[in-house]
């Protein structure tokens, strides 16, 4: 028996909060990113300064320094060999002149990951939510309930971690906080969870279905067999969906997160990424590390987040980005 939490008619809300003011995002992701910002842009600041003449120390000395924020070894390679083409071509003599240059390549790197999620392509637009034990997978659902609430948009939440009582329970309290639907059962199969889930929505006309699913390690293969499934049976509620396969990532793993890309990947073909926990680590240089792990198709970076609060999760934007760490 399925067991319906929160709204049992959720509607629209009549006054959608209004979005947040770009001034008042660009300080929380500043301070979020004081950590990341502490790295790239104090010692890469400092590492220009002390370079009055363009020379092999100079990109030695930030190698380190961008291998030390995790912008990784593909990424680090790819912006200094950008450097040193833009040092020649536009003939720049100091490391001052080469600071603009660094930026704008940085920019042009993680842009390559910036693509809005757009939920218009299917009602509901099914979002399966993966990651690995603690990157923060309920939490990230119930921020993005809230996000897609204030764009005027219905949500419904499906607690397809059947494996922890306390997932099931935090995901119900964000449903009464956001007046959500959670569609849960104890002891069910998360694959039925989350077809019910599915089944119900289009009966309500529910524009979103966020379904959670267990974490789970790369390593753990049965449980990677698990969430395969999981997906296919989705694919039977609606041959279209799941509309978005999205990984959440936790940024204090640094280097580890591409392992974990490529395993779920694997799994369910990605089409989205989450990054959480920026304010929390000095390594928020992983997102370039992303940007440039696959340079033909990189995976889409929807959403980071920089802090506890309801309004800490929001699109990824790379000119926002790289202008918090820097300005």
């Amino acid at each position: 028996m399925f067991s319906i939490f929160g709204s049992k008619n959720p509607a629209k809300p009549d006054n959608p909060a209004p979005a947040d003011a770009p001034s008042g995002w660009l300080s929380r992701l500043k301070s979020g990113l004081s950590k990341t910002r502490a790295v790239l842009n104090t010692d890469v600041s400092d590492l220009f300064a002390r370079h009055p003449q363009i020379d092999e120390a100079l990109y030695e000395e930030l190698e380190s320094t961008l291998l030390s924020a995790d912008v990784g070894i593909h990424a680090t390679n790819r912006l200094i060999e950008n450097l040193r083409e833009a040092a020649k071509e536009k003939r720049i003599a100091d490391g001052a002149g080469l600071k603009a240059e660094f930026e704008a390549a940085l920019v042009d790197l993680v842009k390559t990951v910036e693509t809005p999620l757009d939920t218009t392509i299917a009602k509901p637009f099914v979002i399966m939510i993966a990651g690995v034990n603690g990157a923060g997978k309920t939490t990230t659902i119930g921020k993005l309930a809230k996000h897609f609430q204030a764009q005027g948009k219905s949500v419904m939440l499906a607690a397809g971690d059947t494996f922890r009582a306390a997932a099931r329970e935090q995901l119900m309290t964000w449903g009464e906080r956001n007046n959500v639907t959670v569609i849960a059962q104890d002891g069910a199969d998360a694959a039925a969870v989350i077809f019910d889930a599915i089944q119900s929505a289009k009966a309500r006309g529910i524009d979103i279905v966020l379904a959670d699913t267990a974490g789970r390690l790369p390593t753990q293969l049965h449980l990677m067999e698990e969430i395969k499934k999981v997906k296919r049976v989705i694919a039977k509620a609606d041959p279209t969906a799941p509309h978005e396969s999205l990984l959440v990532l936790d940024a204090n793993t640094g280097q580890n997160a591409l392992q974990q890309v490529r395993a779920f990947d694997d799994a369910l073909q990605l089409t989205g990424l989450v990054v959480t926990k920026l304010d929390g680590t000095a390594k928020g240089g992983m997102i370039a590390a992303l940007a440039a792990d696959r340079p033909d198709k990189p995976i889409p970076v929807r959403f980071i987040g920089v802090g506890e609060g309801i309004e800490d999760l929001q699109p990824f934007h790379a000119q926002e980005f790289v202008t918090a760490l820097f300005r």
